[in-house]
């Protein structure tokens, strides 16, 4: 699946009030890969916010692709969201337990990014952290 058909996968609808930072998450399993990945994306919306049914297609798609690393599987993810309905703040994280030959149990990944001059430290403070 190329990029452009993968985003097309997210669908969009209206924020319903743009004058409010409230945080949206989503989460899920890939389950195709040899091991299951854990996947969470939370998000403070702008002028879009992502319908759930949309992001669940958008899961399931991907999990049907090859990644390279748990890296790779979580910029993309973020680059589709932020290609899609550009966040005021956006955050990826993604883990997955590790082989059982490696001393290493868990590998996450974290990544996130946020529209330049946006800054509401009060809510992000709140947030459960990773």
């Amino acid at each position: 699946m190329d990029m452009i058909d993968r985003r097309a996968l997210l669908d969009v609808k209206e924020n319903p009030d743009r004058k409010l930072d409230y945080v949206i998450t989503f989460s899920g399993e890939l389950e195709s890969s040899p091991q299951t990945h854990r996947i969470v994306l939370r998000y403070i919306p702008d002028r879009q916010v992502l319908d759930a049914h949309g992001f669940a297609r958008y899961i399931e798609a991907i999990d049907k692709m090859s990644w390279d690393t748990p890296e790779d599987l979580a910029v993309t993810v973020l680059s589709d969201v932020n290609n899609e309905i550009v966040a005021r703040w956006v955050q990826v994280s993604l883990s997955a337990p590790e082989q059982q030959n490696s001393s290493i149990t868990t590998h996450g990944v974290v990544i996130e990014d946020h529209q330049p001059g946006w800054e509401n430290r009060s809510l992000l403070g709140r947030l459960e952290r990773i």
